[in-house]
């Protein structure tokens, strides 16, 4: 183990040597600043995200090196400007971590998962949090937002008591959507469309399934077998804008049967 980790910090080591190489002697690295590299990170993080949907574990190895790179290279510029450095990140985080888990590094006891995600939350207000909701980013996707604030605010006891309660407002939310698009007003029914969205969200956290990895996983799925039509329909030599809905039909499950 201990010489696990030595070899480990080595790795390390040489990462942030050749960091200081690299911004020291590079015309592109030298130019990079933090707003140069963010759209670049989120295009990383996206590429991680899709690594880890297909459970690739060398390109998720792969994937997490870019991001660290990309850590590095924050630290190495905070560092110039004499902000912070690499040090002052992985204290930062430790020393939260080490706040934020008082069952382990305390004398607070935890039953279950959610006593620890309770206390998580409840720290982060007295730590000086502004609000419940203050740490939830409002640039993430609409998906990912609705999980984390839906999260958080359980997390002080907002919640569903069962989730009964919560497939009943899906119900109401799709009867609200139907009196609105009756109506024909588009504002209204963006509005209802979206609170369906949000109950569904809702839903997916009690049944223990992350809403946006369970679309991700179905918008994987449709690319596959639409793509394995194009196929079929190039084999048969079939023009797929000719196609009528039931020949349509015939070729998806076409699809379906040959990729599962």
């Amino acid at each position: 183990m201990e010489h696990k980790r030595i070899k480990q910090l080595k790795a390390i080591d040489s990462l942030l040597t050749i960091m200081d190489d690299l911004r020291a002697g590079c015309p592109w690295d030298k130019k990079q600043t933090f707003q140069s590299l963010r759209h670049l990170t989120i295009e990383e993080t996206y590429e991680l995200s899709e690594a880890l949907l297909d459970e690739d574990t060398e390109e998720i190895k792969n994937e997490l090196g870019d991001i660290l790179l990309h850590i590095f290279f924050y630290a190495k510029i905070g560092s110039e400007q004499e902000a912070f450095d690499i040090g002052d990140v992985a204290t930062a985080i430790a020393e939260k971590l080490i706040q934020r888990h008082p069952h382990i590094y305390g004398d607070v006891v935890v039953n279950n998962e959610e006593d620890v995600k309770k206390n998580w939350e409840q720290l982060k207000l007295k730590s000086g949090t502004k609000g419940v909701l203050a740490g939830v980013p409002k640039g993430l996707p609409s998906m990912v937002m609705a999980t984390r604030m839906q999260d958080k605010a359980a997390g002080i006891g907002f919640d569903w008591d069962s989730i009964d309660g919560v497939r009943a407002k899906i119900n109401e939310e799709l009867q609200e959507l139907d009196q609105e698009i009756a109506t024909g007003n588009k504002k209204r029914i963006s509005d209802e469309l979206g609170d369906v969205f949000f109950s569904l969200v809702n839903y997916a956290r009690f049944l223990g399934i992350n809403p946006d990895d369970a679309l991700s996983s179905t918008n994987m799925r449709f690319r596959k077998r639409f793509e394995e039509m194009e196929v079929i329909a190039k084999e048969q030599k079939i023009q797929l804008s000719d196609l009528t809905q039931d020949a349509w039909e015939v070729l998806w499950q076409a699809a379906k049967k040959r990729t599962g």
